[in-house]
């Protein structure tokens, strides 16, 4: 069974650290990049900016391999500088899906050179009831720089939390989806033989899944499974009621996707990952069916159609400036995909 150890807290917390706001992912690529040139047989950057890698298959006189994509995405939710107002304020849009009442005074960072600002917003001294009552809206909010400050037109910007290992819980920015780019890396580093790997770093996900069409029609794979961090619901519910509504749940382990907004995985490859789970003493859970999505929803739908499952790594606080997840579920979503890439055959898609 593979571990987690410090090297791989080390690059998670560089991966989180690093600001990639949808269609600026540069930061990320080039950790990317540095950590799987060693390890590939193939290695390039889409016309997108994904990187895609290709780890062959041992030579075999028999059936030819399996040809499995695995994806995670690089980008996460943020911000774009949209106007100059002068002073150090800007104004912003959202990039992705973000909550606006996560917003009011948090520390952002903005651009290449990661200028630290605030996001303000009329204080509540100043607001009248009227205004108490409602959610305040972006279009209200400014990014404030100070009068040193520069930003441009264009420029991302991202929440400024910096990742933190608290015991047995990682915190942090970006989780979704750093950490299934971790888990990626290390897939790599101890690739199986008995398959053609194919792995996508995509780009654009939280704004429409578009890097992973491009690479799932660029690796024409057997079978793909997407490797994302998916929200947890699961906190008391202080009303004293049960709460039924889990989706999934921190430390119950690596989340197996049965269907969701944009896709309904492959019962083949949903019964493959839970028996292998279950032969291997790995802690899983099943996702309960419902809304949200992954990359697997543009993959399944490149050239002929794609076999699709997703796994994701539980997280509580999806799109926020911190979100919370356990380094056993990392550790167990490690070893799942691991073990269940090592048992693959052609046979598997058998009908």
């Amino acid at each position: 069974m593979l571990s987690i150890g410090t090297p791989q807290i080390n690059l998670l917390e560089k991966l989180c650290n690093a600001m990639s706001v949808s269609g600026d992912e540069g930061e990320v690529r080039r950790i990317v990049l540095e950590e799987v040139k060693p390890f590939a047989d193939e290695v390039k950057v889409d016309a997108l900016g994904s990187v895609l890698v290709r780890k062959n298959a041992a030579a075999s006189a028999g059936k030819k391999p399996l040809r499995v994509l695995l994806d995670a995405h690089m980008d996460e939710v943020g911000f774009m500088i949209v106007n100059d107002e002068g002073d150090g304020f800007y104004q912003f849009e959202a990039v992705g899906g973000i909550d606006p009442r996560h917003l009011v005074g948090k520390q952002v960072i903005v651009g290449k050179d990661h200028s630290k600002g605030v996001i303000g917003a009329k204080p509540i001294h100043l607001a009248s009831s009227g205004e108490m009552d409602h959610t305040i809206s972006i279009d209200s909010m400014k990014i404030d720089l100070g009068l040193e400050g520069k930003a441009k037109v264009g420029d991302r910007a991202t929440f400024a939390t910096k990742f933190k290992k608290v015991g047995p819980s990682i915190m942090s920015k970006s989780i979704d989806d750093r950490i299934g780019v971790a888990i990626l890396i290390e897939l790599l580093k101890n690739a199986p033989k008995n398959i053609e790997l194919c792995l996508a770093f995509s780009v654009q996900e939280e704004i429409g899944l578009r890097g992973a069409k491009v690479a799932a029609h660029y690796f024409d794979p057997d079978l793909a499974i997407a490797v994302d961090s998916t929200p947890a619901r699961d906190l008391p519910d202080y009303d004293g009621n049960e709460n039924t509504k889990y989706n999934t749940q921190l430390g119950l382990g690596p989340a197996i996707y049965v269907a969701n907004s944009s896709t309904i995985d492959d019962p083949r490859l949903v019964k493959f990952l839970e028996d292998t789970a279950a032969k291997n003493k790995i802690p899983y859970q099943l996702r309960q069916p419902g809304g949200g999505g992954t990359n697997a929803g543009a993959i399944q739908l490149s050239r002929a159609g794609v076999p699709v499952v997703s796994v994701s790594v539980p997280h509580r606080y999806t799109h926020s400036p911190i979100s919370v997840s356990r380094v056993d579920d990392w550790k167990n979503t490690l070893n799942l995909l691991h073990t269940a890439l090592k048992a693959m055959s052609p046979d598997l898609l058998k009908r």
